[in-house]
């Protein structure tokens, strides 16, 4: 969430950050009407407190007539009290509500616009003219059950769409793909984390998924538990409530979870293949930082996604992503984009998120810092990058790296992991 005090102060940069993001503007006024509420509320009820502490000091020095009205009166004031206290509650819980449904502010280089109007910052690697090599690409599912390794057919029969099994190469890929992700990771500084998929509400709802991202959320109503969509959500929670020593920073996390996405709103999208699946694996980079760190974190986590990219040979580009398609919990983010041949376009594998403070405030984490001797507690900043979502990378690997005979070129980062494998082979037929 926002700091309130912002929002006093400068309203109207809260507003066009909701109008950027294509969000209520309204919203802003109702939130700016509720905390007056709340603060007034709670003024009134200091003040009739206050006013029957004093009162309650009198009435056993007083005797008479004197003592039963003022015993009367502290009845009146007593109900006067635990009526303003419900206002002041009501008033509170509706500020929260609101509070909630607010976007994170929009940093002011983000481009204005929706989905389309991301601006393209770099680009990296060459893109193969397979015309000039003599033939045609193949896609990856093609590919991956040539080489056995992907099986989408089980996947339906056994969980329906958008599932699918990988299978003895397409396995080892996986594996090779994580462990190469995690080895980048920790030679970065990051400490690997393997991480609950399933979380309490709280934790949801702190990262910010439980707003407009929430129609992609898996969530088992009997026991109230959601399904993380990455691990972004346990490893935003892991310091909830805590207060941390600014020399304790930056705290780095690298993540591996099994992820789950319903993928509202997609129908008759990326229906071939493995590109955008319910269930996939993913290593998530998370950091803590100072808030007056955060831009240059989040510079870092782009070049570890670009160096990571680099070292398995793909071309890609970096967009700044648009303000309408930030999400929630964003107020800026970079993605990288790899090409896909057979689609003739670049399609996002990873993403770097600046969430500044906003997560941290849901969460209550807390940096605590000295200066001239005084303790100061504040919210500290929170980032996010993908580093490896399993599926879209053994998409963009197997097209990318294929040669004519339906083989597949394995990048010198992976070949460790997968034997010393130079190429994978198709099965026999």
């Amino acid at each position: 969430m926002i700091d309130l005090r912002l929002l006093r102060e400068d309203p109207d940069r809260v507003r066009a950050s909701q109008r950027a993001r294509g969000e209520d503007v309204g919203l802003v006024d109702a939130l700016l009407s509720a905390d007056e509420r709340r603060r007034s509320s709670g003024l009134s009820f200091d003040e009739l407190r206050s006013e029957q502490k004093a009162l309650g000091k009198l009435i056993p020095k007083a005797s008479g007539d004197e003592k039963a009205e003022l015993l009367k009166k502290a009845g009146e004031l007593a109900a006067a009290v635990k009526a303003a206290n419900a206002a002041q509650d009501e008033a509170d819980e509706q500020t929260k509500h609101l509070l909630l449904q607010l976007g994170n502010l929009v940093h002011e280089d983000v481009p204005v616009g929706g989905e389309e109007d991301f601006v393209v910052l770099e680009t990296h690697g060459t893109i193969r003219d397979f015309a000039a090599e003599g033939f045609e690409p193949k896609d990856h599912l093609e590919l991956g059950e040539a080489l056995g390794a992907i099986d989408m057919e089980r996947g339906a029969k056994v969980s329906g769409s958008r599932f699918y099994y990988l299978t003895g190469v397409g396995a080892l890929l996986e594996l090779a793909l994580v462990n190469a992700a995690i080895a980048q990771a920790t030679e970065a500084g990051f400490t690997p984390m393997l991480t609950p998929a399933l979380v309490r509400p709280r934790a949801m709802e702190g990262t910010g998924f439980l707003g407009q991202a929430a129609e992609n959320v898996y969530h088992l109503e009997k026991d109230d538990f959601y399904l993380v969509g990455t691990s972004e959500v346990p490893l935003a929670a892991y310091h909830m409530d805590e207060i941390i020593d600014a020399d304790k920073l930056p705290l780095r996390y690298a993540g591996f979870s099994p992820c789950f996405r319903r993928e509202a709103g997609t129908y008759g999208k990326d229906t071939r293949g493995i590109f955008r699946v319910h269930q996939f694996d993913k290593v998530e980079m998370f950091s803590y930082v100072a808030p007056e760190d955060a831009e240059n974190e989040h510079r870092r986590l782009l070049d570890w996604e670009k160096q990571w990219l680099t070292g398995l040979e793909l071309p890609f580009q970096v967009i700044d992503v648009a303000s309408a398609d930030l999400g929630a919990s964003a107020s800026r983010k970079f993605d990288c984009e790899a090409w896909i041949p057979t689609q003739g376009k670049y399609r996002e594998l990873t993403s770097a998120s600046n969430c500044d403070g906003f997560q941290a405030r849901r969460l209550s984490v807390r940096m605590r810092e000295e200066h001239d001797g005084k303790k100061k507690v504040q919210p500290l900043a929170t980032l996010n990058g993908t580093l490896c979502a399993v599926p879209r990378t053994i998409v963009a690997l197997l097209e990318n790296h294929q040669l004519a005979d339906g083989s597949v070129h394995v990048p010198e980062v992976l070949r460790p992991y997968l034997g010393g494998r130079e190429i994978l082979e198709p099965l026999a037929k």
